[in-house]
């Protein structure tokens, strides 16, 4: 066999197709298709969205952590754009955490209250 038309192992998953674009590993449809992330259930805790400051392998950076928000990944994405037009700052969203750069605890806590989530905050 040459090395263009060898196959790939059978536990190796297709993520993108010139015809289709990316495809979802999970269930092997089109991201746009995709009927297996719609289907993500609503994250379980107990309710208290809990603010906290790291700087902890961020070589010293300090960033403001949000974690335990009861939304859906879009309202969630949503939410931390708000956050980060709030603050001035930028940031990101990793697995249903909120990451702002800088300390902010103060205005998010202040934010979060405003719309009516339980706040605490977290660490030291």
């Amino acid at each position: 066999m040459s090395a263009m038309t060898q196959r790939h192992p059978p536990d190796t998953a297709l993520v993108y197709s010139s015809e289709l674009g990316r495809i979802c590993p999970a269930c092997g449809k089109p991201v746009r298709g995709c009927v297996c992330r719609k289907k993500s259930a609503a994250p379980t805790g107990d309710g208290i969205v809990r603010v906290r400051r790291e700087s902890k392998g961020r070589g010293g950076k300090i960033v403001t952590v949000i974690t335990g928000v009861p939304q859906e990944d879009e309202k969630l994405k949503a939410l931390a754009g708000d956050l980060k037009r709030r603050c001035g700052s930028g940031g990101t969203l990793k697995d249903g955490v909120i990451e702002i750069q800088g300390d902010h605890r103060d205005l998010v806590v202040a934010e979060l209250k405003g719309r009516g989530y339980i706040v605490k905050l977290a660490g030291g």
